[in-house]
């Protein structure tokens, strides 16, 4: 195994890792419609002006972030900065919905899905067509050497 493909297995286990966590930790569930600002500062029983206070902005500032939590507007900064004035931790993970293996074989049958399809037309046309089961054992040996070779264009759009 390369260095290449060590450090990749080492950071897929981070990223796993991070997203077991969270499946367990979130149970799944969505972020609050009002978002994460307003249920911490209700929760802890604070009021708009208190929190604002305690930052040394205005009013409006934490009205503008509250607001803009639930659309994505808000900055990361932002939230870092409110949840430390709240008293909290604020946390922020990209993580896959499974795992990253299952992520990098998504990309890499759709690939060889995409491969397969043209090298089918081609074969169409000139009569030479496989069947049903033998295009997919192609799809499954393309997605499987995709995956070992990793080619400078496999996250391109196929």
């Amino acid at each position: 195994m390369n260095v290449k493909r060590t450090i990749q297995k080492q950071y897929q286990r981070i990223v796993d890792e991070a997203a077991e966590r969270l499946a367990v930790l979130l149970n799944n569930s969505q972020n609050p419609s009002e978002g994460w600002i307003v249920v911490m500062r209700k929760a802890l029983g604070m009021s708009g002006a208190q929190l604002a206070r305690s930052m040394g902005i205005s009013r409006a500032a934490i009205s503008q972030r509250e607001k803009s939590e639930p659309d994505g507007s808000v900055t990361l900064k932002q939230m870092q900065l409110t949840a430390e004035a709240l008293g909290c931790r604020f946390v922020y993970a990209i993580v896959p919905d499974k795992d990253v293996k299952t992520v990098i074989r998504k990309q890499a049958l759709q690939k060889a899905r995409s491969m397969t399809k043209r090298a089918s037309a081609h074969m169409a046309l000139e009569s030479q067509s496989l069947s049903l089961k033998a295009n997919e054992e192609i799809i499954e040996d393309t997605a499987e050497e995709l995956i070992r070779s990793m080619p400078s264009d496999f996250w391109d759009k196929t």
